[in-house]
């Protein structure tokens, strides 16, 4: 296949190189802020697309915000491999701020203190997932379903969590439109300079040909 790769990653490879890129973080956000740079849109919609992105990366939908983040940018008219780029600033080193932040405000808009930390967050998903599998396969094994820890995680986990997520996405994600949006303008503009030198560069030596064949 053309896009496959030549060689295949080993799987503690690809799990070490998801929270620490080959090139270290600085090179992956770089090359990624150089993608979203150049997409074939207008500032205006990139930079929508961007914001989209990284508003959906403050809420719990782990698995699901590729889908979220193209949802949203289509419905407010973005470009949505830009949301879907955007997604990078839900990274390891982000999201366990991103948690506690949302934790912590959901916890006080619900009036329900929230006493766990980032690891014990960690654990709480684990826990309830195993109880999900559990009770899924249940319709084959016959064991009894428990609940417990769902409901337990809902409440001190998830509702708080995405709540606090809600609203402190908000102003993170209107800055980032605001500040995208001259850095997007800027490139464009010094692209679309730099490619009429080149195409007047060509046209001259187009010109110099044609002029030595008549001479």
């Amino acid at each position: 296949m053309i896009f496959k790769r030549r060689d295949t990653r080993p799987l503690l490879r690809t799990i070490g190189e998801f929270f620490w890129p080959r090139g270290g973080w600085r090179r992956a956000a770089t090359y990624i802020l150089h993608r979203m740079r150049r997409l074939p849109d207008s500032p205006e919609r990139i930079c929508i697309g961007i914001a989209a992105g990284l508003y959906v990366s403050f809420l719990p939908l782990y698995g699901l915000h590729f889908v979220t983040a193209a949802l949203v940018a289509w419905i407010f008219r973005g470009n949505i491999l830009a949301a879907l780029l955007a997604t990078f600033y839900g990274n390891p080193l982000t999201f366990p701020l991103m948690a506690a932040g949302g934790l912590e405000l959901g916890g006080r808009l619900l009036g329900t203190e929230v006493r766990m930390s980032v690891s014990g967050v960690i654990n709480a998903i684990g826990r309830a997932g195993s109880e999900l599998t559990h009770n899924l396969f249940t319709v084959i094994t016959g064991d009894p379903v428990h609940w417990g820890r769902l409901i337990s995680f809902w409440h001190d986990v998830y509702l708080p969590y995405m709540v606090g997520g809600l609203l402190l996405g908000l102003p993170f994600a209107v800055a980032a439109y605001f500040v995208h949006l001259p850095l997007v303008r800027a490139y464009q503009r010094s692209r679309q300079k730099r490619l009429k030198q080149r195409f007047e560069v060509a046209r001259q030596r187009q010109r110099a040909l044609e002029t030595g064949d008549e001479t």
